[in-house]
Parts: C-alpha cells; sequence; structure tokens
C-alpha cells in the first residue's frame, strides 16, 4: 500500500528520472513541507542513484546553521520570502555538493497566517549550476493539501531547464 498520491508519485518519479538521465544529484531544503519531498524522492526504487540527502530546516537557526541562509537575510524578508527559498536551496546544493537542489518554504496553516503571508504562500526554488529559478504559489486547502502541493510544484521545478 502506498501513502502517497499517484500524481505525485509520478513527478517524483520524473524528477529521479530526469536525474539519472542527466547524470545529476539532487538534494532538498525543506520548511513547511517538513521532509515529504525527500520522502516522495526515496519512495522512488533506484531514487539513491541521485538523491544524496536533505535538511529539513525548519527553525530559522537550522537555515542559517545548516544551509548558511544569513540571519539578518531572514529578519529583512522573513523566512517565508523569495530570498530565503533561493538562499535555502543555494545553501543545500553547495554543501550537499548536489547539481540540483529544491527548497521550500511557506505557511501551512491553520494558524500563522497574515494579510501580507496568508496562509498557503509558499516560496519554492531550485537551484543547480549558474541558474537559481523561483515560484512562488498561493495553495488552497488546509494543512496537508497545502503541503501536498507544495512537494508537487517543488518536484516539479527539477525538470525545468533554466
Amino acid at each position: 500500500m502506498n501513502f502517497f498520491p499517484p500524481e505525485l508519485l509520478a513527478q517524483a518519479e520524473m524528477a529521479v528520472a530526469y536525474g539519472r538521465a542527466h547524470h545529476l544529484t539532487l538534494t532538498t531544503a525543506e520548511s513547511c513541507t517538513g521532509g515529504l519531498i525527500a520522502a516522495l524522492i526515496t519512495e522512488i526504487p533506484g531514487s539513491s542513484e541521485v538523491f544524496t540527502r536533505g535538511f529539513i530546516t525548519y527553525a530559522n537557526a537550522a537555515k542559517t546553521e545548516l544551509l548558511g541562509v544569513p540571519a539578518a537575510l531572514i529578519a529583512a524578508h522573513g523566512a517565508v520570502s523569495e530570498a530565503v527559498a533561493r538562499a535555502m536551496a543555494e545553501g543545500a546544493r553547495r554543501n550537499a555538493r548536489a547539481d540540483i537542489a529544491l527548497a521550500a518554504t511557506g505557511i501551512a496553516g491553520p494558524g500563522g497566517g497574515t494579510p501580507e503571508k496568508p496562509v498557503g504562500l509558499v516560496h519554492l526554488a531550485c537551484a543547480r549550476e549558474g541558474v537559481t529559478l523561483h515560484a512562488r504559489h498561493d495553495f488552497t486547502g488546509d494543512r496537508n493539501a497545502v503541503r501536498l502541493q507544495a512537494a508537487l510544484a517543488a518536484l516539479r521545478l527539477v525538470t525545468v531547464d533554466g
């Protein structure tokens, strides 16, 4: 029995296949998804050929300590921001010595939202050699729905060439 919806598993399989076909390694840096992206990737048989490690950096201090995200950047923009998502992806890529790094930071809810940063706001980033892609999403639904949508959108970034 599988825990994950078929659409998520299919996207994870595409990400792993992309890494395998292009001889690229993959890492993750996750806040609001709490390891969900890494779990999806490692659900795919043979993912060990491309997946190196995942960083779960739920707390701001973890983003700084494990990924090298400057505390001043978090203070200036907030943890849920494009700047921090990009820094998370770039730090994960650097520290894991991986070819591609996915990062997710957001507000899954049900609390924690503000008018400027509502529940469902998620910033994703995908860092690779010479480019870091960013995507902002305003997902709807409960906490679980937001996290699943964020994981799906993040996995889609792997196959987008900069």
